[in-house]
């Protein structure tokens, strides 16, 4: 997938702007406002209300990502290397990879409290499981002709996995995060509801209950902008990390 510059997504903001105030010339009704009021509604009140919520959001969902990376790469790897490994955890996977995430948020509350971590281990759960397929699968699917060389030369673990495995899995791995994270936004978009004043699902529900719905689409405005932005640093990492895979 070929990285996208910022100009790629003109027209289609634009497209839908207009649909959006196509949309509220039809319906007549306050609970669609004209876009331009909910945009300069967002520039009124970002700085003093809007950024602290986005702050909160934007640091659950990294800091979940970076802990299901860090669980999720390594033991990827290992399922996907040591069949061994893959026969003793892949049964574990599969009995729980399809169970719905945000049933398990009454019960992460209940051991964890209402704080943050029962946040953040919400989207564990969610970007862990599309981390570790796609690294198990990408290196299965390895011919193992590339590394009887390297077996043949003496080569280390370190080294396999520097020129063969990490280079191989690498475009998965980011694929994997660019699903993820649409899901992981959604997610908690619900679980910012529930024991929080701060966070752009708390905001967007708040307005939503206030009437308020000028505050309500600028929330949600930036909770777009938000997954745009995260989807763009994925497409950087891509461009640069993976630029011999275009």
């Amino acid at each position: 997938m070929k990285s996208k510059s910022v100009y790629f997504y003109i027209p289609a903001a634009v497209f839908l702007l207009v649909l959006w105030q196509i949309v509220s010339l039809i319906v007549q009704l306050p609970i669609i406002p004209p876009p331009y009021l909910a945009i300069e509604r967002l520039a009124d009140i970002f700085s003093d209300t809007i950024a602290v919520h986005a702050l909160y959001s934007l640091w659950r969902i990294v800091a979940g990502v970076l802990l299901a990376v860090a669980v999720g790469v390594p033991l990827g790897i290992l399922m996907g290397y040591a069949k061994k490994a893959d026969t003793l955890l892949a049964p574990v996977v599969y009995l729980t990879y399809p169970v719905p995430k945000i049933a398990l948020l009454p019960i992460l509350m209940l051991l964890f409290g209402i704080g943050e971590l029962p946040k953040i281990l919400m989207i564990f759960l969610i970007v862990i499981f599309q981390v570790l397929v796609a690294l198990r699968d990408g290196i299965g699917a390895i011919p193992k002709e590339m590394f009887y060389p390297l077996y043949t030369l003496g080569a280390s673990f370190k080294d396999i996995f520097c020129k063969i495995l990490w280079p191989a899995v690498l475009p998965n791995f980011i694929t994997a995060l660019r699903v993820a994270m649409g899901t992981a936004i959604s997610v908690l978009f619900f679980t910012e509801t529930f024991g929080t004043k701060y966070g752009m699902g708390y905001f967007i529900m708040d307005a939503w209950l206030r009437v308020n719905y000028l505050d309500m689409y600028a929330g949600i405005i930036v909770l777009s902008l938000i997954g745009l932005c995260l989807f763009g640093i994925l497409d950087l990492c891509e461009r640069y990390f993976c630029s011999w895979n275009k």
